[in-house]
C-alpha cells in the first residue's frame, strides 16, 4: 500500500452493524447478514454455507466465524488504471477518506499487456505553437490531470504514438508522486450490498479480496475497465487463437494464409504486424469497416492501422469478408488445415466423423469466398466488462445492443440499479459510445472530475466550481473557453459549460464542463441555482457529417461565411439559451440527433480551418449580438464620452455604462494613456496651449484641478456619438 493514512479499523464490525458500533461478545448483530445467509449455527456445515451463497470460496471460512472485521473507507476505487488512478487524485486533493483496489503488483496492469504489438493509437502531440497548458491538453491524449507539471505525458515520451511501456511507466511515477492511496495485489473478488438507513445512499457495499479480507465503503467507483475477451462460441472455436494470447513474432507466420476475425483496431493492428510475411490475410465481422476519419470516433479505424486496406484494395490477396461469426464453423482436416463453413452445413452431422463427411459450401458454391483453407484463425473481438463479482443485489446489468459490453448507467455515470455506485473510465463508455472520446483518457480524465464534483455537492455540500462576471464579460468568457478549453473540445456533445443568469441580466455564474445528460438535475446536482435563464455552450459535429458511409472530403465540404454558421459540419461552438431549465420530460423528448432538447434560442460559430474562434466579423461579432437578442441588452464597452450622452437619450444605459461610468468607474488618466488617445484621434493635443508654463508636459507634479484639466476629454459632435452602435 502506498500510504496508510485515512485507513480504520472499526471496532468488531460485522454484517448488520454499523461501522464504529460495538457489539457484545457472543451477541448476535441486528440486521441483514449477507456473507452469512442461511447459517444458523457456527455448526453447520461449510458446503451447506457454499450452497445457498453459490460461492464455494466463502464456505470454508465465513460461517466458522461469529464475526467478520471490516476496514472502512468512505469511497472504494476498484482498479488502479487510468480512470482509478485520476479518481484517487480528486479525492486525495478534496482531502477524502478512500482506498484504491488493484489486483496486480503495479498500477496500469491492462497497459502491461495491451496493446500487443505496443504501439498506442493515442497521441502526443509535442507542439501546438500555443503555450497555454489548457489549450495543449487538446492535443495530448495520454496525461491525466494534476496540479504537478512534471506529469505531462510529453516529458515521457517524444513519439506521437507512444509505447504502451511508457504509459505504464508514466503510471507509475502518478500513483508515486502524488502519494496515492493504492493496495496492489488486492483482487476484489466479491461486491454486495448491506442496507443501512444511516449510510450516505441508504446502504454500505461490501468487499471481498481473493484473501477473504473484507472491506466497507460508503460509496463505490469501479474504474476496472473491460478487460474480459469478447469470444464468440461455434462448432470448431476451439481452433482459434485469442488476440490475448496469439504469438507476436512475424516470423512464427512466415508463408501461412491467415484468418482474423473481427475488425477493430486490434484486428488490423494484428494484421500490420504479420502484412509482409503471411501469403494472405483475410478478415471477416459483422459490420463493416468503420473509419474514425469519416465517423470522427476514436475508437473505429485509426489510420496508423488499416495497411490491410490498402493491399485489399489494391488487389494484392488480402481481403475483407462481412458475415455472422455466429454462422460459421471451422473443421479442420488431416494436414491440419482449417477449412471456413457454415453452422447449417454441420446440423445433424458429426464433425469428429471427418471432412470428408461434411458438405462444404464450395460443394455446392465453387467459387465461396473462404474456399482456400486456413493454417491460422486468430480472434480479435475487443473485451467486455467483467460482471461477475457483482451481488445481484448490486443489480449491475448489461446494456443492450451495441453497448450490451458495458454496465448500465445514467449519463451521470452512476448506476442505473444501485445509487453511490459510479463507472469510471473505459467502462462508462456507453454514454458517449461511437459518438464521443469517454471510452479513451482524453475524455475520461473529464469525466471522472464531473463525478467528483457531482460527489463533492451530495456527500460534502461543496457546490459545483463557479465563476461569477458581471455581464459585461459574456462574450468574452465564452470566446475564451471555446478556443482553449480542453473538456468541451474532447467530449463533444456530452460535456458542456453553463452559464447562469443573474437576476435582471447583470451578473452570470460560469460552470465548467458539466454532463449535458442530467442538465434537468442541474440543480440538485451542483448547488447552483438556475432562476433567471441559462445559456449552455457545447462543441457539435454538423448533423450529418460523421458515419462510416459518409465522404467526409467532398468539394467545399467547409462553410465560412457566419450567416451559414449553422451548416457548419467540422467541430464547432454550439450555444443553446432556455429561458427556463429543461424537464426531465423534455430531455426524454429531446430530437434523435440533438444532444439537447430545442431551445428558446440557438447559435452556431462558424467552423474555423484554424480551430481559432476569434475573428472579429465572423465569431465574436454574432456571438454578441446573439447574446444581446436573448438578453435584451448591450454588452459593448463604452467610453466615458458615449455613456455620458445615453444618460440623457436612454431610458436604460448599457451594463458597462451602469458598472462603470455610473460608479466613477473606468481608466485612471496617465500621460501614455493620454498620448495613446491623441495618437488615435480621439483626443485634441493640448501640450501646446497648456497655460502653466512653468511644468514641462510630463511632469507628475501639479494639482488635482491641473490634472483634471490636462486629462479633460472634449466633446465631440453629436454624429459620432450616433455611430456607436457600430462599435465591437
Amino acid at each position: 500500500m502506498a500510504a496508510g493514512s485515512g485507513r480504520r479499523w472499526a471496532k468488531t464490525v460485522r454484517s448488520g452493524v454499523s461501522c464504529g458500533e460495538a457489539v457484545a461478545p457472543g451477541v448476535m448483530p441486528p440486521g441483514p447478514l449477507p456473507f452469512r445467509a442461511g447459517c444458523a449455527s457456527p455448526a453447520m456445515a461449510p458446503a451447506v454455507c457454499g450452497t445457498l451463497l453459490g460461492l464455494a470460496m466463502y464456505a470454508s471460512g465465513l460461517c466458522a466465524v461469529s464475526g467478520a472485521a471490516f476496514l472502512y473507507h468512505d469511497y472504494c476505487v476498484i482498479g488502479a488504471g487510468p480512470a482509478g488512478l485520476q479518481a484517487a487524485y480528486f479525492l486525495q486533493r478534496a482531502g477524502r477518506d478512500y482506498i484504491v483496489f488493484e489486483r496486480s503488483h503495479a498500477p496500469g496492469s491492462f497497459f502491461a499487456l495491451y496493446p500487443r504489438h505496443r504501439k498506442l493509437i493515442s497521441i502526443n502531440k509535442q507542439y501546438t505553437g500555443k503555450s497555454n497548458s489548457e489549450f495543449n491538453l487538446r492535443h495530448d491524449w495520454n496525461s491525466l490531470l494534476s496540479h504537478d507539471r512534471r506529469l505531462l505525458f510529453r516529458r515521457y515520451s517524444r513519439d506521437f504514438f507512444p509505447n504502451a511501456d511508457t504509459m505504464v511507466r508514466y503510471l507509475e511515477d502518478f500513483a508515486s508522486l502524488l502519494k496515492l492511496r493504492v493496495q496492489y495485489n488486492t483482487a476484489i473478488i466479491h461486491v454486495t450490498l448491506e442496507k443501512n438507513e444511516q449510510a450516505w445512499n441508504g446502504h454500505y457495499f461490501l468487499l471481498t479480496d481473493q484473501d477473504r479480507k473484507n472491506y466497507k465503503c460508503s460509496s463505490l467507483l469501479v474504474a476496472a475497465g473491460t478487460w474480459v475477451p469478447n469470444v464468440v462460441n461455434f462448432p470448431g472455436s476451439e481452433y482459434v487463437e485469442g488476440y490475448e494470447t496469439v504469438s507476436i513474432n512475424p516470423e512464427d507466420f512466415t508463408g501461412q494464409t491467415v484468418l482474423i476475425l473481427g475488425r477493430g483496431n486490434s484486428a488490423f493492428e494484428t494484421a500490420e504486424n504479420i502484412l509482409g510475411v503471411t501469403n494472405f490475410i483475410h478478415m471477416v465481422s459483422r459490420s463493416r469497416v468503420r473509419l474514425s476519419w469519416a465517423t470522427h470516433y476514436v475508437g473505429d479505424l485509426r489510420a496508423i492501422n488499416n495497411g490491410l486496406l490498402d493491399t485489399y484494395q489494391l488487389k494484392s490477396l488480402d481481403g475483407l469478408l462481412e458475415g455472422d461469426l455466429e454462422d460459421l464453423a471451422i473443421v479442420k482436416d488431416k494436414k491440419g488445415k482449417l477449412h471456413i463453413t457454415l453452422r447449417f452445413y454441420l446440423e445433424n452431422r458429426n464433425i469428429s466423423a471427418g471432412i470428408d463427411s461434411i458438405t462444404l459450401p464450395q460443394d455446392e458454391l465453387d467459387n465461396f469466398a473462404t474456399r482456400a483453407p486456413y493454417d491460422r484463425v486468430i480472434r480479435c473481438l475487443g473485451w467486455k466488462f467483467d460482471f461477475s463479482i457483482y451481488n445481484r443485489s448490486l443489480r449491475m446489468m448489461p446494456g443492450k445492443g451495441n453497448i450490451k459490453k458495458y454496465p448500465q448507467i445514467k449519463p451521470s455515470y452512476e448506476s442505473r440499479g444501485t445509487r453511490g455506485l459510479f463507472v469510471l473510465g473505459t467502462a462508462s463508455h456507453s454514454v458517449d459510445f461511437r459518438k464521443s472520446a469517454g471510452g479513451f483518457i482524453h475524455g475520461f480524465r473529464y469525466t471522472t472530475r464531473a463525478v467528483h464534483r457531482l460527489l463533492e455537492n451530495r456527500h460534502h455540500g461543496v457546490p459545483w466550481p463557479s465563476t461569477v462576471y458581471p455581464i459585461t464579460q459574456l462574450t468574452n468568457s465564452i470566446i475564451k473557453r471555446v478556443n482553449e478549453a480542453s473538456g468541451l473540445y474532447q467530449m463533444f456533445s456530452v460535456l458542456a459549460d453553463i452559464i447562469l443568469l443573474r437576476e435582471n441580466a447583470t451578473a452570470f455564474e460560469y460552470l465548467e464542463e458539466y454532463p449535458v445528460g442530467v442538465l434537468a438535475e442541474l440543480e440538485m446536482q451542483t448547488g447552483r441555482k438556475a432562476r433567471n435563464g441559462l445559456f449552455v455552450i457545447i462543441m457539435e459535429y454538423g448533423r450529418n457529417f460523421s458515419g462510416a458511409d459518409k465522404d467526409v472530403f467532398y468539394y467545399n465540404r467547409a462553410v465560412g461565411e457566419a450567416q451559414h454558421a449553422w451548416q457548419s459540419n467540422f467541430l464547432h461552438p454550439v450555444i443553446y439559451y432556455y429561458k427556463h431549465l429543461p424537464t426531465e420530460r423534455e430531455m426524454r423528448l429531446h430530437p434523435p440527433d440533438w444532444p439537447l432538447p430545442r431551445p428558446n434560442a440557438i447559435h452556431h460559430i462558424v467552423e474555423d480551418f484554424l480551430t481559432d474562434w476569434t475573428a472579429p466579423n465572423a465569431h465574436i461579432l454574432p456571438l454578441r449580438r446573439f447574446l444581446e437578442n436573448c438578453l435584451g441588452t448591450d454588452l459593448r464597452n463604452f467610453f466615458a464620452e458615449s455613456c455620458f450622452l445615453f444618460a440623457f437619450t436612454h431610458q436604460k444605459l448599457p451594463p458597462s455604462c451602469q458598472q462603470g461610468y455610473v460608479r466613477m468607474q473606468g481608466l485612471l488618466g496617465s500621460q501614455e494613456l493620454r498620448q495613446h488617445a491623441v495618437q488615435a484621434g480621439l483626443l485634441q493635443d493640448y501640450t501646446h496651449t497648456d497655460l502653466s508654463g512653468d511644468r514641462p508636459p510630463d511632469s507628475h507634479h501639479g494639482s488635482q484641478e491641473h490634472l483634471m484639466r490636462d486629462h479633460g476629454i472634449p466633446l465631440r459632435p453629436l454624429q459620432h456619438l450616433v455611430n456607436a452602435k457600430d462599435e465591437l
